[in-house]
């Protein structure tokens, strides 16, 4: 009676080739990478145990090269026991967030230039209908002194007030 023992390379029995463990354990220690690079408040909104946490602030203390090293293969090895969907799930909100973030800035940056750009009244009007608690004087006077200093070839000190303004106005 022979015991039939699975073939290493033969990935069809269940167990993964060293190839690929290789390659999970790399993913895990990049997520790692991930984790550790963010801000401490992002970091607070994932959802890691405690030893994940204690590795993560771990990882400031560590100067020389070939420790970090092996302090990355310690993050990716503890990152096996985490709850990758919900990391990922909140990596994913994180994100979103930010690009929701950079569409309002780039919306607003565009009223800015639309208001320095046209000389008639009618962006001055599009974006008081818009935002009809402006304080319009200031909007007016900051639009005008944004022209006067881009012909004048000046440094754009007022469009950086006008945007603060438009900023302000939308609640940013």
């Amino acid at each position: 009676m022979s015991i039939d023992l699975p073939d290493p390379h033969d990935e069809e029995a269940g167990r993964p080739s060293k190839t690929q463990r290789k390659n999970e354990m790399k993913a895990l220690q990049a997520l790692g990478e991930r984790i550790i690079a963010m801000s401490d408040a992002e970091r607070a909104r994932l959802p890691l145990s405690d030893d994940m946490r204690f590795a993560v602030e771990e990882t400031s203390r560590i100067r020389s090269r070939e420790g970090r090293r092996r302090h990355m293969q310690y993050v990716g090895k503890v990152m096996r026991r985490e709850d990758l969907a919900a990391i990922q799930a909140t990596f994913d909100a994180i994100e979103q967030e930010s690009l929701h973030r950079d569409n309002v800035f780039h919306r607003l940056e565009q009223w800015r230039d639309r208001l320095i750009e046209d000389d008639s009244a009618d962006a001055l009007e599009a974006f008081i209908a818009e935002y009809p608690e402006v304080d319009r004087q200031t909007l007016r006077q900051l639009t005008r002194n944004a022209r006067s200093e881009r012909q004048r070839e000046k440094p754009p000190t007022s469009a950086r007030k006008l945007f603060k303004l438009i900023r302000e106005t939308a609640g940013l």
